[in-house]
């Protein structure tokens, strides 16, 4: 058996566990051969010989072992073998067939390949989920947490894990992603460095992990020194391939890997056998997505490569090939997403969400760069909108408008992507101020797409102001579209004016609406189909027709039902809510208004679409004049309460659905710690992290951290949604219905 894992997951301690554990079976005994010191591979035999006792031979060493091993029964544990790995695989082999009751417990980051070997990967310590939904007690079962706190109470006595230091020490053990050295060097730092100032510390983490046991080899005393360990492991051409892979975030699969990282001394073909060695030594994490293979370095040992490649000087030039990649990736995830391979795509983006964003923030914190940070970020339109993710496209794509104002068409078609975002928002006035520049802009440099986009858009917007003639202005560039071939354009103008004309009562709106849908269906786009289902399911109970409607709103539910997409998911919720209401079935359509309200608020869009929030208004008055105050405001609390998960189960009548949400607590602030309450209280008070921190007498970071965690477990991206939140769940004058709730 051969224990494999990166440097410092603790094989040797395992393998000590191991061995101690099943001594009894042993007869002849359990015996320990530590290899790290040993850099000579024609002393392996005689240091295995010595480690049992035996008197040195002028007979082969090798035959003296395996005539000695030949009758006993025992467990020869050879620790670190990483280096001697040739040799190790010769001896272990020639002893096994020599010695049939013989055992073999090898640690290793690389597996000997010894026929009949059983390698068993080491895993990390578990780590505190931050990424979503968690409780205090989550932290209990956490073996890194544990870890931590028994080596820093070691080194600091009296210290314990408490609810205002939990953040910090969850945090710790997830940024060194449950590398038991890491975290014990980090716990050391205690005597010196609070909590606060550890974390502060961590980006650059092989200068702060840098005082381990004096009993541990020199190499295993810092993280650094193991790292360096791994890397003289590694030939010269897997080095310099680490180096350049530490470009990668989240994750990357081997065509990204050849795209980026071969020639200057890799060629494209040998990517894929050194990419096999990084792996076979445990530098390379392999993990399965779907019918492709990916590949992560852990966070420690990709800043360890960003070292090594900031000193061969390369770093500008890979990540600007990363860029590349990403931007190329991009584009050709807008050109196909409409079309039967959206689905892969979405996927695929979702997987590449981190690596998207590497990319954008190089090229909006590299000079001269941020013209193709639009292009990246403008291409990446419905990759924005279909995973709820419209606050960050709308960040990324400010940002880089305000960085480059040259008139360009990568301009012009940013403008109009991110006015698009604002007005899903509900956020017409930078929209307004971005389409009245992208107009002109688009006209001058004869970019017919950008200005028929620009018109649908404005036209939208005027919907806004209650002005009807922007539906004039939404045909015509629905005409414009069309002619120029653009079936997506095609397809959403179809659909916006069926929204349009809904929220005016006029009778076009279905007509509209099932266009559009017949246009999803010809190109099989099916998350399109989504939008067009339901927003034909709005006009059909717009008519009187509710069955027909929940029917619609039903089958687009299912349709998203596998996407985190919590802006879309709302519309369905919503349309079912209204149906549910005129069906005489009220605390049904209290409770999906509450869900359908929280989704909006999770996206950080307020209300949805414009031409929603009438129908809306309507259903809440009507919906708690029948239930009275009370009912009303419990029902819908109930709803908002619901996760994403548990609004669609619902919505649809599944009972595993009913199940969860019956039990799931009133609200969600019983996910968080009193500290973090008292933040998203003064997060809603408009307070800043330095007027937070000066409130509750805690340093900027720490406030910084709690605002971090409560975004997290709420699902949020924004202190805005926790501000809207907050204010939800504790103010009474914010519940809907009362006067604060009417749109300004």
């Amino acid at each position: 058996m051969t224990l494999t894992g990166v440097a410092g997951v603790g094989k040797t301690r395992l393998a000590l566990r191991v061995a101690e554990d099943v001594r009894r079976a042993f007869p002849d005994g359990v015996w320990l051969v530590e290899l790290a010191a040993l850099a000579d591979p024609g002393l392996l035999v005689h240091t295995v010989a010595g480690a049992l006792g035996l008197p040195d031979q002028a007979v082969s060493p090798t035959e003296r072992l395996a005539e000695y091993l030949a009758d006993k029964r025992l467990l020869l544990v050879l620790d670190n073998c990483e280096h001697l790995l040739d040799a190790c695989a010769g001896l272990v082999g020639a002893l096994l067939a020599a010695a049939p009751e013989l055992r073999v417990l090898a640690t290793s980051r690389q597996a000997l390949r010894v026929d009949g070997e059983h390698v068993f990967g080491v895993p990390a310590m578990s780590v505190p989920n931050l990424d979503g939904q968690w409780v205090p007690a989550d932290l209990r079962s956490s073996e890194a947490v544990t870890l931590f706190t028994e080596r820093a109470a070691a080194g600091l006595p009296g210290f314990r894990l408490t609810e205002q230091n939990e953040l910090e020490v969850a945090t710790i053990c997830r940024r060194l992603e449950g590398i038991p050295l890491a975290i014990e060097l980090a716990a050391v730092r205690l005597q010196s460095l609070s909590l606060q100032q550890i974390l502060d510390r961590l980006d650059n983490c092989f200068m702060l992990l840098t005082t381990g046991s004096r009993a541990a080899l020199p190499r295993q005393r810092t993280l650094r020194a193991m790292m360096d360990w791994s890397f003289e492991l590694c030939s010269a051409e897997e080095r310099t391939l680490w180096a350049r892979l530490s470009v990668f975030s989240g994750g990357f699969d081997l065509e990204a890997a050849e795209e980026v990282c071969s020639g200057d001394g890799i060629p494209r073909e040998e990517v894929l056998h050194l990419v096999a060695g990084l792996v076979d030594k445990s530098i390379l994490t392999r993990e399965q997505h779907g019918n492709r293979a990916r590949y992560r370095l852990l966070e420690t040992i990709r800043q360890y490569g960003r070292d090594r490649l900031a000193e061969s000087g390369q770093e500008k030039v890979l990540r600007r090939r990363h860029r590349d990649y990403v931007r190329a990736l991009a584009e050709q995830a807008y050109a196909d997403w409409f079309s039967p391979r959206q689905v892969t795509w979405a996927s695929r983006m979702r997987v590449e969400h981190p690596n998207v964003r590497a990319a954008l923030e190089f090229c909006l914190s590299e000079p001269g760069e941020a013209r193709a940070g639009q292009r990246i970020a403008a291409s990446l339109r419905s990759f924005w909108i279909g995973s709820g993710l419209l606050t960050e496209g709308r960040h990324w794509l400010d940002r880089a408008l305000r960085l480059d104002t040259a008139p360009t068409p990568e301009r012009a078609r940013a403008l109009w992507v991110c006015s698009f975002l604002d007005l899903l928002l509900a956020d017409p006035e930078p929209a307004l101020r971005r389409l009245a520049e992208c107009g002109p802009l688009a006209r001058k440099l004869g970019d017919v797409g950008s200005a028929a986009y620009t018109e649908l858009w404005t036209g939208y917007a005027a919907l806004h102001r209650g002005d009807a003639s922007g539906l004039d202005a939404m045909a015509e560039a629905l005409t414009q579209l069309r002619a120029a071939g653009d079936e997506y354009g095609t397809w959403i103008s179809l659909l916006m004016m069926s929204l349009g004309a809904c929220a005016l009562g006029d009778d076009r709106a279905l007509g509209w609406g099932e266009e559009a849908l017949r246009v999803c269906e010809r190109h099989e786009a099916k998350f399109f189909g989504f939008h067009s289902l339901w927003m034909t399911g709005l006009e059909r109970w717009r008519r009187g027709e509710c069955r027909n409607a929940t029917a619609l709103a039903g089958e687009a539910l299912r349709l998203k039902r596998s996407v985190n997409d919590p802006w879309g998911i709302a519309h369905c919720l919503a349309v079912l809510a209204f149906a549910a209401g005129d069906e005489g079935q009220h605390r049904r359509a209290a409770r999906l208004l509450g869900a359908a309200h929280a989704a909006w608020r999770l996206a950080g869009s307020g209300r949805g679409l414009w031409g929603v929030h009438a129908f809306d208004d309507q259903c809440v008055a009507g919906t708690r004049e029948v239930l009275g105050e009370a009912a009303f405001d419990a029902a819908y609390r109930e709803g908002a309460g619901f996760t994403l998960e548990e609004a669609i189960g619902y919505a649809l009548g599944d009972k595993t659905g009913d199940a969860r949400a019956a039990h799931r607590p009133d609200d969600a602030r019983s996910l968080l710690t009193r500290r973090e309450r008292e933040v998203a209280d003064l997060i809603a008070r408009g307070l800043s992290n330095r007027q937070i921190a000066e409130t509750l007498v805690i340093a900027q970071r720490t406030a910084e951290s709690h605002v971090e965690h409560i975004l997290a477990k709420l699902g949020f991206t924004s202190r805005a949604q926790i501000a809207a939140w907050h204010t939800g769940v504790t103010d009474e004058a914010a519940w809907p219905g009362r006067d604060s709730y009417s749109e300004p």
